[in-house]
């Protein structure tokens, strides 16, 4: 049986040891890994990598890099400046710049103002 296309645990091929789909070893863990065990990468290299086929992307493989567990450190706790700012800005995502009004979802993107603002007619000049 032949390899799969993206073995390369010494990373001969592509630089960095890669492994496929689902087959990376223990001890490695992608961001959003990292985060749901309350950790970050902290400042280390990336480890490894995962290489898979998908129709999403133009060349047709997508990657995650991989971080080492024993090198990653906690997650920083939020301080209240940065839950102010936080909180600010999620409110200038639903304040409408046409009637000033804060609307009580997001403004979608696509419109840039509030629904109401979008069905009012225009006036004509």
């Amino acid at each position: 049986m032949p390899a799969p296309r993206y073995w390369d645990p010494d990373g001969a091929r592509f630089g960095i040891p890669t492994y496929p789909y689902r087959l990376a070893p223990d001890g490695l863990a992608t961001r959003r890994q990292l985060r749901a065990r309350g950790l970050r990468p902290g400042g280390q290299p990336v480890a490894a990598q995962i290489l898979w086929r998908s129709r999403r992307t133009r060349s047709g493989v997508r990657a995650a890099y991989l971080y080492r567990l024993d090198l990653a450190k906690p997650v920083r706790p939020m301080t209240p400046a940065k839950w102010a700012a936080l909180a600010k800005a999620l409110a200038a995502r639903r304040r409408c710049p046409c009637c000033r009004r804060e609307a009580d979802y997001v403004l979608p993107a696509s419109l840039g103002i509030c629904l109401i603002c979008a069905d009012l007619p225009v006036l004509a000049a």
